[in-house]
């Protein structure tokens, strides 16, 4: 593989992010800077000259390289067009151009491809040889090839996956009898994890293996718009193509995420530009059990369709602010409608659990055990009501529902039924038609122009009036023809044409 180094001249204390001259006081445990101190709580961060060099060297065997072989190379759905306002995901590019590389490469001797196809990184989280990875590295894989730091190469068993999360698990054994433990790392507590934190991550960026970077986190609970369940850690460590899977480690030494995605500056394969996102321990902890013993993840189910509360909607529904999530519609004979959930309820708790935004609400549903009752606290009509919910089991046919979610279709959109309240804040004028409540970036609707806020009038050229014939009118399409939307945008109608993928 090529790709161009360029080396470039930094004051070394824009490493640690200051943009003036300063040191580290190991003795005094304390920073200097412009003739300031500011003393360091030796528990809050027990740093010194030595912290990054020990982690290095106690965590590097632990981190392995991961690499496929495959006929041919599956897109994750929930990684097709992620990324950060229509940034594409640098991590499948690079893999997909990398396996294409490798391919037309003739091989030793035959002009046959080479072995490995794509490269990416992983964990080894117990003495057994189970090893977490990214859902996108080993997926379509037909052999898995793990290399540990000692050099050893080991065939891995798919043991677990589970697409929306990105999450993989997958497993290494030692030969000949051979007993020998194998060095793992211990996972923490990613609640507990502060912006300003310093963080590690290390990897094979590039295919160049057991890379170490330095970087603090940069933010929490940050939504790419990759899927139901982003709550990505934001961080500035430098992580690229090929630091996928791998782990992104406190100074304590605990794995507190996995690296997923990137912003990518551009260029061949993509490049860091300090924005990289790693999906939280706790997280993967939550989902840890059924990888292993079931090979996938079963999620609770709730059976509604909601939506973010506006200034305006919580003005309309008589709200005090605008935390939780507005029931847009209730799915028939769902969880929800058996408890007596309405559609203009607002969802502010779930089990216990404060729902602050709609973001929260499918996170917290789909990780409740199905088939156990909890409390849902919904406010209706100014007034909160405590009701009993009998959580399902999310199933395949259920997924367009997200546990909770919005429903969106396949042209990557979400919709709604136009209630009287909606049609009086938003001067529609008419109850008819569905209104966009989110657009995607990136799918089909994004890219033709649909935008949030639009209300969908007609759908070929007949009219839709509500969430029910919109559903019905779409699932007539077949994939691959182009749609004709009638919309209505502020004063005026337009038509758009979009196809679908």
């Amino acid at each position: 593989m090529n790709f161009n180094i360029t080396k470039i001249m930094f004051p070394w204390f824009f490493l640690v992010g200051f943009c003036f001259p300063i040191s580290f006081d190991v003795e005094n445990n304390s920073y200097q800077s412009m003739g300031r101190a500011w003393a360091l709580s030796s528990e809050s961060m027990p740093l010194t000259s030595n912290t990054f060099v020990d982690i290095a060297k106690q965590h590097n065997p632990a981190v392995v390289n991961v690499s496929v072989k495959a006929k041919t190379r599956k897109t994750s759905d929930r990684f097709k067009n992620p990324g950060h306002r229509g940034q594409k995901d640098q991590f499948r590019d690079f893999y997909d151009k990398f396996f294409k590389q490798q391919q037309q490469r003739p091989g030793p001797g035959q002009g046959k491809p080479p072995r490995r196809g794509g490269t990416g990184s992983g964990f080894i989280i117990d003495a057994d040889g189970y090893i977490l990875t990214n859902n996108h590295v080993v997926e379509g894989a037909d052999e898995i090839l793990v290399n540990l730091d000692d050099d050893n190469e080991y065939t891995a068993k798919l043991i677990g996956t589970d697409p929306k999360t990105d999450i993989a698990l997958i497993k290494i054994n030692r030969e000949n009898g051979d007993n020998t433990p194998f060095p793992y790392l211990r996972m923490g507590d990613s609640d507990k994890l502060e912006v300003g934190e310093w963080v590690v991550a290390i990897g094979n960026p590039f295919g160049l293996p057991h890379t170490v970077t330095v970087g603090v986190v940069s933010a929490k609970g940050r939504n790419i718009g990759a899927g139901a369940y982003d709550e990505f850690i934001q961080t500035d460590a430098s992580i690229n193509p090929g630091n996928s899977g791998g782990p992104l480690i406190n100074i304590k030494g605990e794995v507190i995420g996995i690296n997923t995605a990137i912003i990518s500056g551009g260029g061949p394969g993509g490049g860091n530009v300090g924005i990289g996102f790693a999906i939280p321990a706790n997280l993967v902890k939550s989902i840890l059990t059924d990888l292993r013993e079931k090979g996938k993840v079963t999620r609770g189910w709730l059976g509604v369709m909601i939506q973010k509360i506006t200034p305006d909607l919580a003005k309309s529904f008589s709200l005090k602010d605008n935390k939780g999530a507005l029931v847009g519609d209730v799915i028939p004979e769902g969880p929800a409608a058996k408890a007596g959930i309405q559609r203009g309820d607002v969802i502010v708790e779930f089990n216990g659990y404060k729902v602050n935004n709609m973001e929260q609400l499918p996170k917290i549903v789909a990780q409740t055990t199905p088939d156990t009752d909890v409390n849902v606290v919904v406010v209706r009509d100014g007034n909160s009501v405590t009701l009993n919910v009998h959580i399902a089991i999310l199933k395949d046919g259920e997924q367009k529902l997200a546990q909770g979610g919005a429903t969106e279709d396949p042209l990557g959109m979400q919709g709604q039924d136009i209630t009287p309240e909606l049609a009086q804040s938003l001067d529609l004028g008419s109850e008819d038609g569905v209104l966009v409540s989110d657009v995607t970036a990136g799918q089909s609707a994004a890219e033709a122009g649909i935008k949030r806020g639009d209300v969908i009038t007609e759908i070929d050229r007949k009219p839709v009036k509500n969430m029910s014939e919109y559903k019905r009118s779409l699932g007539a399409i077949k994939k691959g023809r182009t749609v004709l939307f009638l919309i209505k945008r502020g004063g005026t109608t337009i038509y758009i044409a979009v196809r679908i993928k």
